[in-house]
C-alpha cells in the first residue's frame, strides 16, 4: 500500500518486461496474489516472458478479464487486486507504477469470521531478494496501532 485515501498500491518493473509495457498500454494493471501452496506456478510466471511463451497454457493457470481495469487476472490465485494506473515514476532501470485499488477479490475460503480476507489463511508468497527465497506470512503478532500503546 503506498496510500489509503484513495487506496493506492505500488509495484516497480524493469522497463525490458512485457508487463511494463501492457500497463503503459492499458493505463491498468492487477496484482495476482498466489498462496505458498502455488508458489512454482509463482515463480514460473517470473523466469518467463509472455512475450515469448504462453504462461497461461504452460502453468494450467486461467486468465480472466477484470470487471473494473483493463488488465487480466488469474482465477485460481486467492486474491486479486484490480488497479486504474494513476502515477509512474522513473527509479533506476525499473519504473515505479502506483495504482489505484479499483476492486479486490478474494476467494471465500479465504475470508475471516469478519467477513475480511485473513492473511493466514491466504498464506502469501513473500519475496526476499537478498537471498532469492520465499518465505510465508508468520503468527499474529498483534493489532496494529494498539500494541505500541504499551509505551505510552
Amino acid at each position: 500500500m503506498c496510500s489509503s485515501k484513495p487506496p493506492c498500491i505500488a509495484i516497480s518493473l524493469r522497463g525490458a518486461t512485457y508487463t511494463h509495457g501492457n500497463i503503459i498500454e492499458r493505463q491498468a494493471f492487477t496484482v495476482n496474489v498466489p498462496s505458498a501452496a502455488q508458489i512454482e506456478i509463482a515463480d514460473y510466471c517470473g523466469m518467463v516472458s509472455g512475450r515469448n511463451v504462453d504462461k497461461f497454457a504452460a502453468a494450467g493457470i486461467t486468465a480472466v478479464k477484470s470487471e473494473k481495469v483493463d488488465a487480466p487476472y488469474i482465477k485460481e490465485f486467492p486474491m486479486i487486486i484490480e488497479c486504474k494506473l494513476m502515477g509512474q515514476s522513473e527509479v533506476g532501470i525499473h519504473t515505479h507504477f502506483i495504482g489505484e485499488i479499483m476492486d479486490v477479490k478474494v476467494d471465500e475460503t479465504m475470508l475471516g469470521e469478519d467477513g475480511l480476507p485473513d492473511i493466514l489463511k491466504i498464506e502469501p508468497v513473500i519475496y526476499a531478494p537478498e537471498n532469492q527465497a520465499y518465505h510465508i506470512v508468520g503468527k499474529y503478532l498483534g493489532k496494529a496501532f494498539s500494541i505500541g500503546k504499551k509505551i505510552k
